[in-house]
């Protein structure tokens, strides 16, 4: 049972249309966010959903409409000031560093967060040595949290796929993220892998207070975890509910089983 309750809307997606030349990736799209809440969004392949993450951490600027979060409205935001305000994501294919170990992957994370010069990171000595002491302590309990304390010291390309999305999703919560997109988490996984990365989810939902935007392809997944869920289709809307009425909707049923297409 969830002890963080769903507050109110944190992030506003208003009109919102991205083309790229005469293609249109998203057209005339509105929903909404609300803290705490696990958020997913949903459709076929092609539908614009990564395209939708892109606009709101700063990758994309959108054609047409803004992006309010906490109440200020912008029409961009570029990727910095997107994760400076509390946005962090992972990524459908995963943008990790191999060579690198574990808890070094993690600690990048906290780049934002680090107060000390190039200089002084360097030299490791005096206040920056203890801002590091400060930060590593706070990775070394994303890693318990994880679960993945055998493996804090392996390279990142020596690790099982699924521990990998684990990793990733470390990095994002090294952020300490207001809300958190999360880009295909389970895509790839095992049975075992997704219920896992469920409950990571959850936890994190609960335990971090992170608000989740989550892009998902597993129905069972999306059902069993969201609060609400909006479908896009060819970029556009076509669903926005509770997960029970979203999937008893005929326009999202046509368009899963393909006869729309």
């Amino acid at each position: 049972m969830r002890t963080q309750p769903i507050g109110d809307v944190i992030l506003d997606i208003n009109n919102l249309s991205l083309r790229f030349g005469g293609v249109k990736a998203l057209t005339d799209i509105s929903f909404d966010v609300r803290e705490h809440e696990i958020r997913a969004i949903i459709g076929p392949n092609g539908a614009g959903k990564s395209s939708m993450l892109n606009c709101i951490n700063g990758v994309y600027t959108p054609s047409e409409g803004s992006i309010t979060f906490r109440g200020k409205t912008f029409s961009h935001m570029n990727s910095r000031q997107v994760a400076e305000m509390g946005v962090a994501r992972t990524f459908q294919n995963l943008a990790l560093f191999k060579g690198m170990s574990v808890i070094d992957n993690i600690m990048t994370g906290r780049n934002l967060k680090i107060k000390s010069n190039l200089l002084m990171q360097a030299l490791h000595v005096g206040p920056a040595a203890r801002e590091e002491a400060r930060h590593r302590e706070f990775v070394e309990h994303i890693i318990d949290f994880l679960e993945i304390q055998a493996y804090r010291k392996t390279p990142v390309g020596q690790l099982p796929y699924g521990l990998q999305k684990r990793v990733d999703l470390g990095r994002a919560l090294a952020m300490e993220p207001q809300v958190l997109l999360l880009d295909e988490p389970m895509a790839g996984m095992n049975v075992e892998e997704k219920q896992d990365m469920c409950r990571f989810i959850l936890d994190v939902n609960d335990e971090y207070g992170a608000t989740i935007v989550l892009i998902e392809h597993d129905m069972g997944v999306v059902m069993d975890i969201s609060d609400r869920v909006v479908v896009l289709d060819y970029g556009k809307k076509i669903g926005d509910g509770e997960p029970l009425a979203v999937r008893n909707n005929p326009d999202v049923i046509r368009a899963y089983l393909g006869n729309a297409h």
